[in-house]
C-alpha cells in the first residue's frame, strides 16, 4: 500500500522527470547511461526524503542530479595506483628526434585548441589547469561564481579532449586504458 512518502514521490518527484531528463541529456554525454542516472537520482531522492520531505521537490531533485553527475565525474578521474606503475613501462624509449618532433606537434595542437576556446573559458582553464589556482581562487580572480568556474572547466576540458582525439592524439591514452583493462586493473 502506498504511504505518504510514496504519494509525495509520485505527485512531486515524477512530475519533474521531463526537466530531469533534459538536464541529464545536456550534462552527460553517454546516452546509454541516462536511464540509470535517472534511477539513481530517484533512489537518492527517495532515501533522503525518508528523513523528511523537502519543502520544494523540483530544486531538490535537480540538486541531487547535479551532485550525482559530480560524483560520477570525480570517480571517472580516479586512477588506480597500479596505473602509475604502468607508465614506467611506457617510458622505455629514449628521447629520440622523432619523439621530440611528435611532442612539439602535439603541443602545437593543444595550443591551437586552447586558442579556439571562448575567451572566458580559456582564461578559466589557464588559471585552473596551467597556473594551478583552486576553483575558489579562479572565481575570486575573475569575479565569477564557483559554479561558473566548474562549468567553464568542464566545457573547456571537453573541447580540448575532443580536439586532441580528433587529431588522433588520444590513441596513446586509449592504448594504455586497454592494456590496464586486460590486466584487470
Amino acid at each position: 500500500m502506498p504511504n505518504d512518502l510514496d504519494d509525495w514521490f509520485i505527485r512531486e518527484v515524477l512530475a519533474v522527470e521531463p526537466a530531469l531528463m533534459r538536464y541529464l541529456r545536456h550534462n552527460w554525454r553517454d546516452a546509454g547511461e541516462w536511464a540509470d542516472l535517472r534511477q539513481e537520482v530517484y533512489a537518492r531522492v527517495y532515501d533522503a526524503a525518508r528523513a523528511g520531505l523537502p519543502e520544494r521537490a523540483a530544486p531538490f531533485v535537480m540538486a541531487t542530479a547535479r551532485n550525482l553527475l559530480i560524483d560520477r565525474a570525480r570517480k571517472s578521474q580516479v586512477v588506480a595506483i597500479d596505473a602509475y606503475a604502468e607508465l614506467d613501462d611506457l617510458a622505455t624509449d629514449e628521447l629520440t628526434p622523432e619523439r621530440h618532433v611528435s611532442g612539439r606537434r602535439e603541443l602545437g595542437v593543444l595550443v591551437e585548441a586552447l586558442e579556439a576556446l571562448p575567451p572566458r573559458c580559456r582564461e578559466v582553464v589557464m588559471l585552473r589547469k596551467v597556473d594551478g589556482l583552486s576553483q575558489r581562487e579562479v572565481a575570486a580572480e575573475m569575479g565569477i561564481a564557483e559554479d561558473t568556474v566548474e562549468k567553464q572547466i568542464a566545457k573547456g576540458m571537453r573541447s580540448l579532449a575532443d580536439a586532441l582525439f580528433a587529431r588522433g592524439l588520444g590513441a596513446g591514452i586509449a592504448r594504455l586504458e586497454r592494456k590496464l583493462r586486460k590486466r584487470g586493473t
